[in-house]
C-alpha cells in the first residue's frame, strides 16, 4: 500500500511535495486528476490522501465523497480556494483537515507526521475478543495465539482498521496482493474463509467479517 497518494494537476507543486515526502521516508504516488486518482487508490490504496479541489474535469470534491464512501483513508484538502464554504463542504464531506494554498511545506510536513501518528501509530488494534499487535504481528482470541500467514495478518488489519465500512473486493484485493500480482480474486474469498475460521464463534454464521453481495466485505 502506498503511504501518500498526492492528487494534484499543478507539476511542479505535485513534484515538491513529493520530493520533500519521499526525504521523509514516505512512499508517494501522483495524480494529475481525477481519474487517475481513483484508478491508482483502487489498485494499489493510501494510507493518505492529499487532495486538491480544483482538478481538471471532475473536482476533487467528488473524489473525497468517493473515497470516504470506501472506507476511512484520512483526507488533506490543500486548496487555494479559501473560503468558509469549500472548507465546510470538504469537511462534511469527510476530509479530515483543509489546507490553503500557498502552504509552509514545514507546516503541510508536520500536519501529514501527526495524521500518520494519531491513525497509524497505535500499536494495537483491538475488538472485543479479539486482540492484533502490529509491531509483534501476532493476533489473539481472548487468550490463545491464533496462527496467521502474512497476508491473513494484513487483511485482518486492513479491516479492521475500516471497522464498519464496506471494503470492496478489488480495493482488498489490489491492497493485499497487488494489482501485478498472479494470484487471483478467488484466493480472497479463501483467505476471508481462513480468517473467519480463526476469530468468528461460528464460522458458518459469520459476524466479525461479514459479506456484503455483490461488492465485498465489512468487518464489525
Amino acid at each position: 500500500m502506498t503511504d501518500i497518494l498526492i492528487v494534484e494537476d499543478n507539476k511542479e507543486l505535485a513534484e515538491v511535495l513529493c520530493d520533500f515526502l519521499r526525504a521523509e521516508g514516505y512512499t508517494v504516488s501522483v495524480a494529475p486528476n481525477a481519474e487517475k486518482a481513483l484508478l491508482l487508490y483502487q489498485r494499489y490504496g493510501a494510507r493518505l490522501v492529499v487532495l486538491d479541489i480544483m482538478l481538471p474535469g471532475e473536482d476533487g470534491f467528488s473524489v473525497c465523497e468517493k473515497i470516504r464512501a470506501q472506507n476511512n483513508t484520512p483526507i488533506l484538502i490543500v486548496s487555494a480556494r479559501t473560503g468558509k464554504g469549500d472548507k465546510l463542504l470538504g469537511l462534511n464531506l469527510g476530509a479530515d483537515d483543509y489546507i490553503e494554498k500557498p502552504y509552509d511545506i514545514d507546516i503541510m510536513l508536520a500536519k501529514i507526521g501527526g495524521i500518520f501518528r494519531r491513525r497509524y501509530a497505535r500499536d494495537e488494534l483491538t475488538d472485543g475478543r479479539i486482540r492484533v499487535n502490529r509491531v509483534s504481528r501476532t493476533v489473539y482470541r481472548d487468550d490463545e495465539l491464533l496462527e496467521m500467514t502474512a497476508k491473513e495478518f494484513d487483511l485482518l488489519v486492513l479491516l479492521m482498521e475500516n471497522s464498519g465500512r464496506t471494503l470492496t473486493k478489488e480495493y482488498l484485493f489490489n491492497t493485499i496482493w497487488g494489482s501485478d500480482s498472479f494470484s487471483e480474486q478467488q484466493t480472497l474469498t479463501v483467505h476471508i474463509k481462513w480468517l473467519r475460521q480463526k476469530i468468528e464463534e461460528d464460522p458458518k454464521r459469520p459476524q466479525k467479517i461479514q459479506t456484503v453481495w455483490g461488492v465485498g466485505y465489512r468487518y464489525l
